[in-house]
């Protein structure tokens, strides 16, 4: 009910805003587009694996030369009906699942106390580097790993931003994030993409596992985010150093509890999940050679201390009179890994583009041992005045031991054909088709090859 009233609230703000923006000198810019995105998998019965209807409103208001407004809200119909009970179908929550989302919400000011001082306030997306979507300084924001397949969103950050400009070329950047925000995980047919597997000890067989999240606490000191930023041009390279003091948003197991259930080895497994403090070291730039943009960037994550798991098998020895607890270090303080990418693009005369990057480290990767190699490969060519898109080859492979390739790699393939019916409304259809051995993120999704169709309408 309150979401439906914020609903009808929010539709009489922007019907009310557009009839007095019409009067002021300074409209109020009201722009977005509509999203259709459905997908289905392309095995025995095709099940839907997608159903996502969005709404995306903009709102962009100039106060003043100094000043302006600007908000990005999500509505949204996702998922498939869940009705498991007669009850349900009272529920059209249930029936038809939807949401409403802040994407951003903030107020820049211009010439903040002095006039080389930009200033902005609230929910915002604040992108650091130069890479195509997959970004190793780009830390700030949280992960928003709802869509798998949507490399590189983040969730809008509550923050204070200041960016001081000592000319047109150099500036200096400090943001100050006072409440921490992990990330949200997969949904749907992707949710269990991201947990690791559990290796039982011999002799021990799951009967049930059960975890308690440890979220920092609510203050300045443990659940606050930190970042500086010196950003240039020069010769024709755009360059930043950057620092991050800030949680890792995926969490890890920091302590296992094991409680035997029978006497045939099924075992319980009571799970604690932490959230790792990082300094996060990033160096990037981007240029220009010989028509074609070249990127590279860098981060060099340091453990602001030990990660322990640490595994209570007290249970199993039930006469001792101390606990029995195992330290597993997963990580060491101070002792850094780094993450980078390198790639580039062109754009051909005959109205092709190509796309390349190599990543080492992916978003849920840690540690020196467990970052693994991706490369990607996108080529695409328009059509008609570019009407017509067509994307045959795209996608990636990866390689997660190169000792033995055979074993431990994946691929991702994904053609695409998009169509411009106008200006306006864009129809593409694409597929994704995985392959791969090993217990790897891509490699697991060779059960989910899928079609997906969606259209898009702005305004």
């Amino acid at each position: 009910m309150k979401a439906k009233i914020t609903v009808l609230l929010f539709s009489i703000f922007v019907a009310i805003s557009g009839k007095i923006s019409a009067q002021e000198e300074n409209n109020i810019k009201l722009s977005g587009e509509l999203l259709t995105d459905q997908r289905l998998l392309l095995r025995d019965n095709n099940d839907w694996a997608w159903n996502e209807n969005r709404l995306t409103l903009k709102l962009d208001k100039q106060i003043s030369s100094e000043s302006k407004f600007y908000s990005e809200i999500w509505l949204r119909n996702i998922g498939l009906p869940n009705a498991v009970h007669s009850s349900s179908l009272y529920n059209k929550g249930i029936i038809d699942p939807y949401n409403l989302e802040i994407r951003e919400a903030y107020l820049q000011i211009n010439g903040f106390l002095n006039k080389k001082i930009d200033l902005t306030l609230g929910r915002q997306q604040i992108v650091w580097g130069t890479a195509d979507k997959l970004n190793p300084t780009d830390n700030l924001n949280p992960y928003d790993l709802e869509d798998i397949l949507d490399f590189g969103r983040k969730r809008g950050s509550d923050a204070i931003n200041l960016q001081y400009y000592f000319n047109y070329d150099f500036s200096v950047q400090g943001v100050f994030i006072p409440f921490f925000q992990p990330a949200n995980m997969p949904v749907g047919i992707f949710a269990d993409l991201l947990n690791p597997s559990i290796a039982m000890p011999q002799g021990m067989v799951l009967n049930n596992f059960s975890d308690t999240l440890m979220m920092p606490k609510y203050n300045l000191g443990e659940s606050s985010t930190v970042g500086l930023r010196f950003k240039g041009f020069a010769k024709g390279v755009d360059f930043s150093l950057s620092y991050v003091w800030g949680y890792d948003g995926l969490p890890y197991s920091s302590k296992n509890m094991l409680t035997p259930v029978n006497m045939n080895g099924e075992t319980n497994i009571q799970s604690e999940l932490s959230f790792m403090r990082n300094h996060i070291i990033g160096v990037d730039l981007a240029t220009s050679i010989g028509g074609a943009g070249v990127w590279a960037e860098a981060a060099a994550f340091i453990p602001d201390q030990d990660m322990v798991m640490t595994t209570d098998l007290s249970a199993l020895y039930p006469g001792s009179p101390e606990p029995v607890t195992q330290d597993s270090v997963l990580l060491k303080k101070n002792k850094p890994y780094i993450k980078f990418v390198i790639g580039g693009d062109y754009f051909f005369a005959d109205g092709s583009y190509l796309n390349l990057q190599y990543l080492h480290g992916f978003v849920h990767e840690r540690g020196s041992e467990g970052l693994n190699d991706y490369f990607f490969l996108r080529y695409e060519k328009t059509f008609f005045n570019e009407k017509l898109k067509i994307t045959p080859i795209g996608g990636g492979f990866i390689v997660t031991d190169w000792g033995d390739i055979n074993e431990n790699y994946a691929i991702a393939y994904l053609p695409e054909i998009s169509y411009k019916a106008t200006p306006n409304a864009e129809i593409t259809l694409s597929a994704a088709i995985f392959d791969g051995k090993g217990d790897h993120l891509f490699a697991s999704l060779k059960d989910y090859n899928m079609l997906m169709l969606k259209m898009k309408y702005s305004f």
